[in-house]
């Protein structure tokens, strides 16, 4: 086996050595050897900064949805494929089923009266609704209530299975850390029983995670949660709608603490450390005033957000999108994202543009390789 050819770089490329025969038997060497050298390399290796592999793609719900209903129609729920779960494919990412190099986000659907079974993965997972409600989730034996605007997180290596106790069909939108998983080497799976009890197939109103955690300010004595993964199962839209709502009306009266002029934004939070909800994934609320605009802003890593309510323009380095409730677009790392909600739409809850937003930032943040830059200011 012999490595692949050396690159050539042109002559006139600065510090390169001038072509020679001696040269070429020199790189021959290399390759035999299984060895490339960094100087022909260093400019894509090292780049000024980062150059990502995925594009920045916008997928319309009103086309996702038809084609989740129809995959109802054709494909069973069971064991093989687990789940009717249809993964967003960044074009430029070779037909892998990835948004970004490190996130994973899918519609989900399924029918009145069908399980999805049991089984867990060292994948961090989260579900997020935009619409609708009857599905349960059931995550180490806790039924969880699924509902319009309601976001659901799941660490790790617990185990979960879904069933729709109504008579109509529900889709969601699933996030994961499948690519960084599957780029690392670090996954596990292991499928779980056949048949759940009938006790984990109630419908309760209030999940046991958030009898016990579910209380603003106060956790549990003597409750030790893990630090890899929240131990609340859901967080609640009512909740989150009014942290936003204040937000924004205490900036009208004159106080800070708002992101930028118009934008209002909350992070999921994990409530026995404060930090991440999961450890690879930062998930967050935002909510922009009608006719405000944020300001151009890069970051490391990737994002990928959902529309929940309003409509508006979204601009990502050069390219710019119209979006309305449901529509799903991925922000590649280190490429510009602002944010415009449009006057003029009168069927917003909240009169403004509401997103749900997931990103790889704790991965970056533990590395210390994370950095932002807003409006040409670094930090």
């Amino acid at each position: 086996m012999t490595a692949s050819p050396v690159r050539l770089v042109a002559e006139d490329a600065p510090d390169q050595p001038r072509p020679t025969t001696e040269l070429t038997e020199l790189y021959r060497g290399f390759e035999q050897e299984l060895l490339v050298p960094l100087w022909t390399e260093i400019g894509d290796l090292m780049p000024a900064h980062p150059q990502s592999k995925a594009a920045p793609h916008l997928w319309r719900w009103d086309s996702l949805l038809p084609l989740a209903r129809r995959a109802g129609e054709l494909v069973p729920v069971g064991r093989g494929g687990e789940r009717r779960a249809i993964a967003l494919a960044n074009p430029s990412l070779g037909g892998r089923p990835f948004a970004s190099p490190t996130l994973w986000a899918a519609i989900q659907y399924l029918l009145p009266g069908e399980d999805a079974p049991e089984h867990r993965h060292t994948q961090h997972a989260f579900r997020f609704v935009v619409e609708g409600e009857g599905v349960w989730t059931v995550v180490g034996r806790d039924p969880v209530a699924m509902r319009r605007g309601d976001f659901l997180p799941q660490a790790g290596w617990n185990w979960h299975a879904h069933h729709n106790a109504t008579s109509e069909p529900m889709a969601w939108i699933d996030g994961l850390d499948i690519p960084f998983q599957y780029a690392t080497e670090a996954q596990f799976f292991e499928f779980g029983r056949d048949e759940v009890s009938e006790a984990e197939r109630i419908t309760p109103e209030r999940s046991r995670s958030e009898r016990l955690w579910g209380h603003p300010g106060l956790r549990p004595v003597g409750a030790e949660p893990s630090p890899a993964g929240t131990p609340l199962l859901a967080y609640r839209w009512e909740h989150t709608d009014r942290a936003l709502t204040e937000q924004l009306e205490l900036e009208a009266e004159g106080f800070a603490g708002v992101v930028e002029p118009g934008h209002a934004a909350v992070q999921f939070s994990h409530p026995g450390t404060g930090g991440d909800v999961l450890p690879t994934l930062r998930t967050q609320m935002h909510r922009v005033r009608r006719g405000a605009e944020t300001a151009p802003r890069r970051e490391v890593g990737s994002s990928v957000y959902q529309v929940f309510d309003g409509s508006g323009t979204v601009t990502i380095d050069g390219h710019t999108w119209t979006v309305g409730r449901g529509d799903l677009f991925v922000v590649p790392s280190w490429q510009s994202l602002s944010i415009r909600s449009e006057a003029g739409h009168t069927d917003s809850d909240s009169g403004a543009l509401d997103l749900f937003r997931f990103s790889d930032a704790p991965v970056f943040e533990a590395l210390h390789a994370d950095r932002v830059q807003v409006e040409g200011i670094s930090r």
